[in-house]
């Protein structure tokens, strides 16, 4: 049997064959463009710092303060014989209850930072809600030290974007820890040291609380084998870099030259 072809067949198929060939590039390069876009947005999560790269032996311990007030003066007390300055990451609830500990935590020269004015899960807020959050807590802060709040931390540990970006627009750096004591699960001295021995590294961000079963009668020998080890204590805005600075997806925030080079 034989197949005959002429010229307009020919240039029939042809056209089809290539109209094909176009479609099907066409939808190859949408679909990797489209492709692209959601790889670009759909993997870009902000994240907190946990830690700073640094060739500097600091390392910052912070206090979260939501609880009682009970053992602020007991904590102020040893900061001073230790001559060392911490950040205390202030709830305004706890500011509204305890406003001459606030005023005591500032006169004698600690940082305070901000850490919600209410303590919700702030994952389940919208960023306006976490924005006033953040508003409040700072502006019960000012009242009561004549200072705003620069640094937050969330929560819960809790975050996503949205809660970063409204500290970003409230002009907060958020913060995290690389190091938690887990003092507030009514740990020992002993138990939270083990928990930090042989873990401390340039630049770690080191969790406690106030108000706990422990903190307060450990913290002087928690202080003073950070230094045998070597670290000096700073406060986290001590620690961290202010500006032209990145932060990796483990949350370590480094120079931008230190990325370049």
């Amino acid at each position: 049997m034989f197949i005959v072809f002429n010229k307009q067949k020919i240039y029939s198929y042809c056209v089809a064959f290539g109209t094909v060939v176009i479609l099907f590039m066409l939808a190859f390069a949408v679909t990797n463009r489209n492709y692209d876009t959601v790889l670009t947005s759909g993997s870009i999560k902000e994240v907190p710092i946990y830690q700073v790269q640094t060739k500097e032996k600091k390392v910052a311990l912070t206090l979260n303060c939501a609880w009682n007030a009970d053992d602020i003066d007991n904590i102020l007390k040893i900061l001073e014989e230790n001559k060392i300055k911490l950040t205390f990451f202030i709830v305004g609830d706890w500011a509204d209850k305890f406003p001459e500990a606030v005023k005591k935590i500032a006169e004698a020269g600690h940082e305070i930072a901000n850490h919600s004015d209410s303590h919700p899960h702030v994952n389940n807020l919208s960023k306006e809600e976490n924005k006033q959050e953040i508003q409040s807590c700072s502006d019960k802060i000012e009242k009561l030290t004549g200072q705003k709040t620069i640094l937050y931390r969330a929560p819960y540990g809790e975050y996503n974007n949205t809660v970063i970006q409204a500290a970003k627009e409230s002009s907060h750096i958020p913060i995290q820890w690389n190091l938690d004591t887990l003092d507030y699960t009514g740990l020992t001295g002993e138990e939270m040291w083990n928990r930090l021995n042989g873990k401390l590294s340039n630049g770690s961000i080191i969790l406690m609380h106030n108000g706990t079963e422990h903190t307060a009668d450990s913290l002087d020998m928690i202080i003073k084998n950070i230094q045998q080890s070597g670290y000096e204590i700073v406060t986290v805005s001590d620690l961290i870099y202010q500006e032209n600075y990145t932060i990796d997806r483990n949350g370590v925030q480094k120079l931008q030259e230190n990325i370049i080079q």
